[in-house]
């Protein structure tokens, strides 16, 4: 079924976690119009998750909304089962959940640091055990993170989780690359600018919207379209990138 040139995602199955609103939703829907069938995650608003969908089946693609929380493994579990019902075995696994919280590092307490290294990371991992095995079975898959740029460049303060969870995303990327590569799997990490996106401003406490404008050269903001084609590339004609970051930025 696959081609060097393939730019169809016809017959493919997608997860795309934290896709009820802003980059999630947006990849969810492209990757439907390219023909996949999504299956749209949330955990904490099903009303966002359920507009998704609708956005997607009004468009005319299939999808279906699972709740659950990625940062538990046995809801990842049920998370890829309910896929396998809806729509078969996973082809494309796009984690997107990542909690952005600003606090100073000796603020952070052993709970707050384990918490969100599960959300932003193992979250990732427990994606990808689930659905590698039938992807190796069938000889095709793509698993895309979705990480953050001061996860590479570190100049944010006082988001040493997040920091270190966005690095960790893309040493799991090139390790799966490695490994996978020769069964027709690969990993690669997008790596989001500045995107406009609904955000909770009380953690970009020095930041407003029109200077981060200021700051970026081409003067705006990126669309959460930037990094949904980009995910859309790297399911189809970008099949010989693999362990790579793509910034988008």
């Amino acid at each position: 079924m696959s081609s060097l040139h393939e730019t169809n995602l016809q017959g493919r199955v997608a997860i795309v976690t934290g896709s009820g609103q802003n980059i999630g939703a947006a990849i969810a829907r492209r990757l439907a119009e390219a023909g996949a069938a999504v299956v749209v995650n949330g955990h904490s608003s099903r009303e966002n998750v359920d507009r998704t969908v609708s956005e997607i089946e009004v468009a005319g693609g299939r999808a279906v909304g699972v709740m659950a929380d990625v940062s538990e493994p046995t809801e990842v579990a049920r998370l890829g089962e309910e896929t396998v019902a809806a729509f078969g075995p996973v082809d494309i696994a796009v984690s997107n959940v990542g909690q952005r919280l600003h606090k100073p590092f000796e603020d952070i307490s052993v709970a707050d640091w384990d918490r969100a290294i599960r959300t932003n990371l193992s979250s990732c991992f427990y994606l990808a055990h689930h659905v590698v095995p039938s992807m190796r079975e069938r000889g095709w898959g793509r698993l895309i993170h979705i990480s953050g740029y001061d996860g590479f460049t570190g100049h944010l303060t006082n988001r040493a989780y997040n920091i270190a969870a966005k690095a960790g995303m893309h040493g799991f990327s090139k390790a799966l690359a490695r490994e996978l590569g020769p069964h027709g799997i690969t990993a690669n990490t997008v790596v989001p600018g500045d995107i406009d996106t609904e955000r909770d401003w009380s953690q970009y406490p020095r930041a407003t919207y029109e200077g981060v404008i200021g700051s970026i050269p081409v003067r705006r903001w990126g669309h959460v379209d930037d990094i949904a084609y980009a995910c859309h590339y790297l399911c189809t004609t970008g099949s010989f990138m693999n362990g790579q970051a793509i910034h988008l930025n």
